[in-house]
């Protein structure tokens, strides 16, 4: 299955939850969606994401001077982006649900 286009659907769920951990910086945020399982995820598909969260108010930003190579900018998530990601949250739960029933492969907890 192409998973491509449901990444797209939950690239925004991701990344908040990944910059709600730890600030990071975009090569960062990138490698530890794709430790979590997310390999197929690009870049730029991340970059955009950030300066899209970050225009609508759901992160923080600031620049840390590195020794080796360039400076690095470090997004962090607000109070407006956790008020986003714990309601993205919920509806990813609630449409993983509807999911797993219609395809009968609904986890019970």
């Amino acid at each position: 299955m192409d998973t491509t286009q449901l990444l797209k659907g939950v690239l925004d769920l991701a990344v908040l939850a990944v910059v709600a951990d730890e600030d990071g910086y975009g090569y960062d945020v990138v490698r530890r969606l794709r430790a979590a399982g997310i390999e197929e995820v690009g870049d730029a598909s991340v970059y955009g994401t950030l300066r899209r969260l970050y225009s609508s108010g759901a992160l923080t930003s600031y620049v840390v001077p590195s020794d080796e190579g360039p400076h690095r900018k470090y997004y962090g998530i607000n109070a407006q982006g956790r008020a986003m990601l714990e309601a993205q949250r919920k509806d990813w739960q609630e449409f993983a649900g509807t999911m797993g029933r219609l395809l009968k492969t609904e986890v019970v907890r």
